[in-house]
């Protein structure tokens, strides 16, 4: 049985990682497998404000870091790798990657979800630096500046309220004529001053220069029309992929494919666990996720005794 894991969490970001500290420090034999690099979109975050501790605001990457010293300091062990599927053999998981499987008792999901992108020139290049996905992460970076939001759902337009906190002006964008949201959320947003709509229109390309991003190229998908829009920064909601593909037919999902689990992090296979923004709920963010990871462990650890 040496080389069957106790544990093995798949996904290197805060939740695995919270994961993996509690696990390893419990005296599991525990490995944690990510197909990138350790530490997960967290690691393209520039400045992380709202993690408690860090009153001045800290890095993703120096976050992260952090986490993944700690974690082998505390003897995780960690492995690169692309998951393809999770079959079950009694109490046995086996994990099948591309080139081996791996075979532990007890499985933590911890593969997040991330944000669908528009794929469009100059999105990439400005992450961090004007692009972004997440306004409760990066809203207060834009006091008094305009920004845009793009989407048209229930999301959309509470990170837009959310802005209005800092922002001079949010407009949202919207390539249809009315909005996905839900009724009462479409009346407060009309009624927001600091909000204003563009409708009918899609962005083909961000611009900037090297101290971020400046504008958005906009074209409207009736009349053709381009134009320009002055812009420091731009948030972009139009959905959320979770990283689930290797488990269908596995465990449980969402129709959104996201993993059904109860609040201990248990999925509708025994010995499977779930924790972090792969799961079913409301908020995501590091805090969360951390609290996440914790609380599994201690479900594993129940489990595995």
């Amino acid at each position: 049985m040496s080389d069957i894991y106790d544990v093995i969490i798949i996904g290197g970001g805060p939740a695995g990682l919270t994961a993996g500290i509690y696990c390893a420090r419990a005296r599991f034999k525990t490995l944690m497998l990510e197909k990138m690099i350790p530490g997960g979109q967290v690691m393209t975050a520039f400045m992380i404000e709202n993690y408690p501790g860090f009153p001045e605001g800290i890095q993703g990457p120096d976050l992260m870091e952090r986490f993944i010293a700690q974690a082998k300091r505390f003897g995780l062990e960690t492995d690169s790798g692309t998951v393809e599927k999770i079959t079950v053999e009694g109490e046995i998981k086996i994990i099948h990657l591309e080139d081996r499987i791996l075979k532990c008792r007890a499985i933590i999901i911890a593969s997040g979800a991330a944000p669908i992108k528009l794929n469009i020139p100059g999105e990439g290049l400005y992450v961090g630096r004007g692009v972004s996905y997440c306004a409760t992460c990066d809203g207060a970076f834009f006091r008094n500046q305009e920004v845009a939001v793009i989407g048209g759902g229930n999301s959309a337009l509470s990170e837009a309220f959310f802005l209005t906190r800092f922002a001079s002006k949010v407009h949202i964008i919207h390539r249809r004529d009315k909005l996905r949201a839900d009724a009462i959320v479409q009346e407060e947003a009309h009624a927001n001053a600091k909000i204003s709509f563009i409708w009918d229109t899609v962005v083909d390309a961000i611009d900037g220069d090297e101290t971020g991003m400046t504008k958005l190229k906009l074209r409207n998908v009736k009349s053709g029309a381009i134009s320009d829009l002055p812009a420091q920064g731009v948030f972009i909601y139009v959905g959320m992929h979770p990283n689930t593909e290797f488990l269908k037919g596995t465990i449980e999902l969402t129709t959104d494919g996201y993993v059904v689990a109860d609040e201990e992090g248990k999925t509708s296979v025994p010995g499977i666990f779930t924790a972090g923004d792969v799961r079913n709920k409301q908020l995501r963010q590091i805090a969360t996720a951390v609290g996440d990871g914790a609380a599994v462990s201690f479900t594993v650890e129940k489990y595995l005794k």
